[in-house]
């Protein structure tokens, strides 16, 4: 019979998930969690020996304790000990290799952007070099797991790479000596025009409120006058990173009336927190709009909701994705996980930001935020009448004006992100333009690179204009990859292909920061978020 875990090793495990962070007072009186436990017991020992084929008793007990954490909330979840890894890695914001990303395309391993700072990125590797060798083997039909495999490692080990480049004959080898390589949670931050600076953060990591006060700091050098926060899709994670960054942009208050920024209720009184602001930033009084859409979660909400009740600024974009609970993470012994919701969190105005789940299906739960309806315009006093709040609970802001709870944060102003045509739609999702912007920097557009690299993005994004021979060239491309064409929605997206193919070549030559400034000329949200500076100065009382 196969048996991957032993059963009393499974029973350890299930006494592990459901006793870890109770009191031994509460466990001991507490009968009934050991008449569950043997219950549990006894279903995996007699499945164990009747089952008609063979029980991997591990993968029971897994979905027992999924099963288990499904019935709490939609937040509460078991995972897995290779998943666990990964998370841990994604929070702590950094892992060990030789710092690119990539894309195996037709077998080969395709670099999209060296890390910047990373090994890679200081030899000279580029964007749309091919890895075809690894340590004198050929990496070709390599996959994603394999690729990682091979060329993560421990800090300080070597890696051999040869490397196909286009426009180059020979193939380069790079020794690479691997290095601690930084996930970066600020995606992009740069100037746009003369004073407005632009900060995108993708998740709440250890390392963002540091990366922030860095971009901060390195913005204002540049000019920075006024800054747009984009935090959109924007799922969350830490909440001391939350409440830091919401530090950077609110005064500590009145004495004795400290600002507050966040607070949780609980079961448990220790696991409850209250967070104030303290007095000492240099961007308290710095004009501020947040970006936020239905993807925006959790630690987003906090320092939106925060900047929201305060006055502190405007929020701008779509309702965003109404996660108010906060979870605590247990490892266990076989080096997975699980996350428990331990309590809930309020804004300072009291509003508990959570969505109702109950009697919802986790998929339903995770679909409807993003199935809103809501009337683009000016909300700055969220009236009952607006559809996403109507039945929602009222509070009050510092200056008086209303906002809702129960239901994410509801923009000041509503704007939604625009539409694209079922054409764009299709090229964008089977990646035509990266496809066509590879052949294209291989050939044509070989020379941008030394035309663009010492003058650096900005000059590319403001002086650049796609020539209509290339707009030409990716038409012909689309129809040979078997996509019916319709001329009347290409016309009609005609500017977003555009900036599109820009952007995209934008990230080969400057990353992932090149590409967001490209769209955001394109970006409505962003658009609007410009012209509202003056309303975000007379709500937060600057002028």
């Amino acid at each position: 019979m196969k048996r991957t875990f032993s059963l009393w090793s499974v029973v350890a495990l299930v006494v592990a998930s459901l006793v870890t962070g109770m009191g031994i007072n509460r466990l001991v009186s507490a009968d009934n969690v050991f008449e569950q436990l043997s219950k549990i017991k006894d279903v995996l020992s007699l499945t164990e020996k009747n089952y008609v084929e063979d029980v991997d008793i591990k993968k029971l007990s897994e979905a027992a304790i999924t099963g288990m954490l499904n019935t709490l909330d939609p937040h509460s979840v078991y995972i897995p000990p290779k998943q666990f890894e990964r998370v841990t890695e994604e929070f702590r914001g950094k892992f060990e290799g030789i710092g690119v990303s990539f894309r195996v395309i037709n077998d080969t391993i395709t670099v999209i952007e060296p890390v910047g700072g990373g090994p890679s990125a200081r030899l000279g590797i580029l964007s749309n070099d091919r890895i075809v060798k690894i340590n004198d083997s050929t990496a070709v039909g390599f996959d994603d797991n394999k690729v990682m495999r091979t060329l993560r490692g421990p800090r300080g080990t070597k890696v051999k790479v040869s490397i196909l480049r286009p426009g180059s004959k020979e193939i380069l080898d790079y020794e690479i000596i691997r290095d601690e390589i930084p996930l970066n949670s600020v995606d992009a931050a740069f100037v746009v025009g003369k004073d407005v600076g632009y900060v995108r953060v993708n998740q709440f990591k250890e390392t963002t409120a540091g990366e922030m006060d860095k971009a901060l700091t390195r913005l204002s050098a540049s000019g920075m006058k006024r800054l747009v926060l984009d935090l959109r899709m924007n799922g969350g994670g830490y909440l001391d990173q939350a409440y830091r960054m919401a530090d950077q942009f609110l005064d500590g208050g009145a004495p004795g009336a400290p600002r507050m920024i966040v607070y949780t209720k609980a079961r448990r009184p220790e696991n409850e927190e209250t967070h104030h602001a303290r007095n000492g930033d240099p961007y308290e009084r710095l004009p501020l709009v947040i970006l936020v859409d239905n993807g925006s979660a959790s630690a987003s909400e906090i320092v939106a909701g925060a900047v929201q009740d305060w006055d502190r600024g405007l929020v701008i974009g779509e309702t965003t994705f109404g996660k108010g609970l906060v979870q605590r993470q247990w490892k266990l012994a076989d080096g997975s996980a699980f996350r428990l919701t331990i309590a809930k969190y309020y804004t300072p105005s009291g509003r508990l930001i959570q969505r109702p789940y109950e009697g919802k299906a986790k998929d339903e739960y995770q679909r409807e935020a993003f199935m809103r309806e809501e009337e683009e315009g000016e909300n700055l006093n969220h009236g009952v009448d607006a559809k996403a709040d109507s039945a929602a609970p009222m509070f009050k802001t510092s200056s008086g004006r209303t906002v809702r709870g129960g239901g994410g944060i509801t923009p000041d102003y509503i704007v939604k992100p625009g539409n694209v045509t079922a054409l764009f739609s299709t090229m964008a999702r089977r990646n035509l333009f990266f496809d066509f912007t590879k052949e294209f920097m291989e050939g044509r557009g070989l020379g941008l690179r030394t035309m663009y690299g010492s003058s650096g993005m900005q000059a590319f994004t403001s002086t650049y204009e796609l020539p209509a021979s290339v707009l030409s060239e990716f038409r012909t491309f689309v129809a040979a990859k078997g996509v019916e064409f319709n001329e009347k929605e290409f016309e009609q997206d005609r500017s977003y292909i555009v900036a599109r193919l820009k952007a995209t070549i934008a990230q080969t030559l400057f990353g992932f920061e090149g590409w967001i400034a490209v769209m955001l000329d394109v970006d409505a949200q962003f658009q609007k978020a410009l012209t509202l500076f003056p309303e975000a100065e007379k709500i937060a009382g600057l002028r």
